[in-house]
């Protein structure tokens, strides 16, 4: 690979880093319980081999490339590799239904996709006839394979060898590959990324070269990453996230990315890798602790004093410790001690000893599970971000960590809140538009030029630091004229670890209801210690106990409520929980996780109605998506459970 100029190009990037960090690791990937490393130099020879392989394929500038799977070196590989011959790759989810797949594909007019594996390869297949544009398939694990009708299937490693062996043979070949390079700018289209399609349709987000490299140097400056960082990179390669966070950040920085071996052996391989930069979304977090809080049950009465002991003394001293400030020699020496006995080895267990910086973000965290793992010693940070504005829009300074707040606006972000109270910015990274919807594209921008969010917020007035109250769309009022942030309230009741999902109702009503997801592994495990027999899932979501436990958690939701002014009004009067999880196949929640309210308020409209009408129980059944594909439904009689509000002046400790 050649070329030269600024490094405003991921191609002139990843020559850079070719260069100036040879020899250093650039991608790790566990195969087969062992794992592999690939140098920048070795990682530069591969992608203009695969650049040529590509092109003889007849990949050519501006044509889209599909990338459909997991995190694979061979993956992201394929993204450089069509962003140095010129050409677009676009990201798909994974677990995307066949459906979801056939309108990217067709959406993007992909003219070549890159699978991870047999599963992929026939989704693609069995909706490559409403792919007008797709010519190829090229695909990463050759296992199951073999047998298939290889006119437009060929594996990744054969298509680099091709063009290994082409640029040897020709070197005409291989100066067509460096002009590619030099002709690259920075206003050239980077990337397409789908959004989750939180309230319809997927729309794909046009961002620039010099957009996402201008944006990923300000944060990489910011978080003060190196070459010798090393991330992981598990997120999901259609998520902004990942494409920020581990694959920008990568090429500017010039850190490793790892790849777990699979879904399953996420944690495993976190613990052997030991990143220093790690993202996950508080659910992550949630389920971590959850992990180990469970196993301290198991473990003997004298570790677990000793546990709960030192627990007391991070949450006394950790974050002042963490952040610098004044704390007593004493409670220094039992931090130390705490650290050698019960810190480091919970952080080794979760694989983050070595985490520098770790972030989350997606929906609020709750306050107890952030100041837990600050005060164990995790620099852990929280940030607000879009597809639109190629992730972030604010972030958190060390120093200056709030858990209810979402940090100032990002290094060169332009951050405003409208008189409507949305929350609006304009930012280096911020998308061209979307693709073929100007219509849409005008819609999420104001005249003078900055991203609507669609968010509600507010500056802290003590901070500055931005506050997110839910979607702008969402916020509401009750009959009675009380604020209804639906979002705020659905967040609140997650904090609790019985608590999966929930989904909170109330515009225009005279109350709030709910309907809850109960955590299964969490719950689980109090059903096995307290003897509590079932079958199923919906045997154990509809146990009277399992009700009474989820009844004492939005009781403190409610008590927080009403030390709350604006919201002490808008407690949860009757609740519910569901007899299946919402999934994202059924369509219930988006790709990256996200409520689709309204999806849901449709399809539960009867259990929504008995919610309102005094009834006690209602009838539902529910068409779900099975592993395979196949269709069946879920019939239950859903108990409906009636709440005590709580007294303002009751909560506060006042007189009435």
């Amino acid at each position: 690979m050649a070329g030269g100029g600024s490094f405003d190009t991921f191609p002139r990037l990843l020559l850079r880093n070719a260069a100036r960090f040879r020899a250093r690791p650039a991608f790790r990937h566990k195969d087969l319980g062992i794992w592999q490393t690939w140098t920048w130099a070795q990682v530069a020879e591969i992608v203009r081999a695969y650049a040529a392989g590509l092109h003889r394929l007849g990949v050519q500038p501006g044509d889209k490339i599909a990338v459909v799977g997991s995190n694979r070196p061979k993956l992201y590989w394929t993204v450089m590799a069509a962003q140095a011959l010129r050409a677009i790759p676009v990201p798909v989810y994974s677990d995307a239904i066949a459906d979801e797949l056939a309108f990217v594909l067709a959406h993007a007019e992909a003219k070549l996709v890159a699978a991870q594996d047999q599963e992929q390869v026939d989704k693609v297949l069995s909706v490559s006839d409403r792919v007008p544009h797709l010519e190829t398939i090229v695909y990463d694990e050759t296992r199951g394979l073999d047998d298939y009708d290889h006119g437009r299937l060929m594996a990744i490693g054969d298509v680099i060898e091709d063009g290994r062996a082409a640029l040897a043979a020709d070197a005409a070949l291989g100066g067509r590959i460096d002009e590619f390079i030099r002709q690259g700018d920075g206003s050239d289209i980077a990337i397409i990324l789908y959004t989750s399609g939180t309230t319809g349709a997927s729309k794909g987000v046009v961002l620039s070269t010099r957009g996402c490299i201008d944006a990923a140097t300000d944060t990489v400056k910011f978080d003060r990453l190196t070459h010798q960082d090393v991330v992981f990179a598990y997120l999901p390669l259609a998520w902004v996230g990942d494409h920020y966070l581990n694959y920008v950040q990568g090429l500017v920085a010039g850190f490793c990315m790892a790849c777990p071996e699979s879904g399953e052996t996420i944690e495993q391989d976190r613990r052997e890798i030991g990143p220093t930069f790690y993202f996950a979304p508080p659910r992550g977090f949630e389920a971590m602790l959850t992990r180990v809080m469970i196993r301290m049950e198991d473990a003997a009465p004298i570790k677990r004093r000793m546990f709960n002991y030192f627990l007391g003394i991070a949450r006394r001293y950790g974050e002042s410790i963490l952040t610098g400030k004044p704390v007593p020699l004493s409670g220094r020496l039992l931090y130390l001690l705490g650290r050698l006995l019960v810190y480091e080895p919970l952080k080794n267990v979760l694989g983050l000893s070595r985490v520098r910086v770790a972030y989350t973000a997606g929906e609020a965290i709750g306050p107890e599970l952030f100041a837990f793992y600050r005060s164990i010693g995790l620099n852990l940070k929280q940030l607000y971000g879009q597809t639109e504005a190629f992730l972030y829009v604010t972030c958190q300074p060390d120093g200056e960590i709030y858990s209810d707040t979402v940090g100032p606006a990002a290094p060169n972000v332009d951050l405003r809140i409208a008189e409507s109270g949305e929350v609006q910015f304009r930012s280096p990274g911020m998308f061209v538009g979307y693709f073929k919807d100007q219509a849409k594209t005008a819609e999420a921008m104001t005249s003078d030029g900055y991203v609507k969010t669609g968010d509600a917020g507010f500056f802290d007035e003590k901070t500055g630091h931005l506050k997110i109250i839910d979607r702008a769309k969402d916020v509401g009022r009750l009959a009675d004229g009380t604020m209804f942030a639906p979002k705020y309230l659905e967040n609140k009741l997650k904090f609790f670890p019985n608590i999966k999902e929930a989904v909170v109702y109330g515009d225009s009503r005279e109350f709030v209801c709910a309907m809850v997801n109960i955590d299964p592994v969490a719950v689980a495990n109090w059903a096995e210690r307290n003897n509590v027999a079932y079958g199923s899932y919906q045997e154990l979501a509809g146990h009277p106990l399992v009700y009474d436990m989820v009844a004492n958690d939005i009781d403190e939701v409610n008590r927080s409520l009403a030390k709350e002014k604006v919201l002490a009004g808008a407690q949860i009067r009757r609740f519910l929980i569901l007899h299946k999880e919402l999934d994202a196949d059924d369509g219930e929640l988006t790709r990256t996780q996200k409520v689709r309210r309204r999806f849901i308020s449709d399809r539960y409209a009867p259990l929504v109605t008995a919610l309102y009408n005094g009834s006690h129980e209602a009838d539902i059944s529910t068409e779900v998506t099975f592993e395979d594909g196949r269709k069946g439904a879920i019939a239950a009689q859903v108990k409906i459970h009636d709440l005590q509000v709580i007294g303002t002046a009751e909560a506060l400790g006042k007189a009435a």
